[in-house]
């Protein structure tokens, strides 16, 4: 599935600590395409928008330059940093790595503290152009962090392709649901529900659903200490 930053520490939460309710927003990938803001959770458009305006000016990038860099128009570019539009993960994805830093940072809003209850109602889903992949996060978006959780669901007979991510990138998914063949640039491997993978993501992949059911798949996505 791009990115740098340093891990959350794990640490002790005090009982007392009162318990937040956090919206997630995850990933999916495929085409350049994007939905517009009025397609997606109200908020996740301005929290990608911000994060996008702050990071790209602290590395001192203009549109221009970010557009050259990324394989992103500047246009599409413009539109993500006034809230107007949230990219696929595609574009997410080649956005992240342009910048080197994990696609959490561009997707999180501010920190919180204590426990954190992500409610499958209220998560926020981002998907392929064509519907047929979605994803959604299974942690807060606090932060940079090096490792990511999600949850990915794929159509039956369907294929989602991924731009290989930064080096020292790894991929750790298992299928909870149907079978499915994984893409690690000329290799191929087929899982069925329980089976499991971990490979180097830092080359061109795809999950491939070869059911005719839907697939549901968990992937924990490592990033290396530095990127770039």
């Amino acid at each position: 599935m791009n990115p740098r930053g340093q891990p959350e520490r794990a640490g002790g939460v005090p009982v007392h600590r009162p318990t937040a309710e956090a919206e997630p927003a995850p990933m999916s990938n495929g085409s350049d395409e994007r939905t517009t803001a009025s397609d997606a959770p109200p908020d996740l458009a301005v929290i990608v928008g911000e994060n996008l305006r702050r990071l790209r000016t602290r590395q001192g990038h203009s549109l221009e330059r970010l557009a050259k860099l990324s394989g992103v128009s500047r246009a599409m570019l413009s539109q993500i940093e006034l809230g107007r539009s949230v990219p696929t993960i595609a574009v997410l994805w080649k956005i992240t790595h342009a910048l080197g830093v994990p696609l959490a940072a561009l997707t999180s809003p501010s920190a919180g503290t204590g426990t954190t209850v992500l409610r499958a109602a209220r998560a926020k889903v981002l998907g392929s152009a064509d519907g047929t992949f979605t994803s959604r996060a299974l942690f807060p978006f606090v932060g940079e962090r090096r490792v990511e959780f999600y949850e990915l669901i794929l159509a039956p007979r369907s294929v989602e392709d991924a731009d290989p991510h930064p080096p020292g990138t790894f991929e750790n998914l298992v299928v909870h649901q149907g079978n499915v063949e994984i893409g690690v640039d000329t290799a191929s491997y087929r899982l069925d529900a329980g089976d499991a993978i971990v490979f180097e993501a830092d080359v061109p992949h795809a999950y491939r659903n070869v059911g005719d059911t839907q697939a549901v798949m968990y992937l924990v996505m490592t990033y290396a200490e530095s990127v770039g």
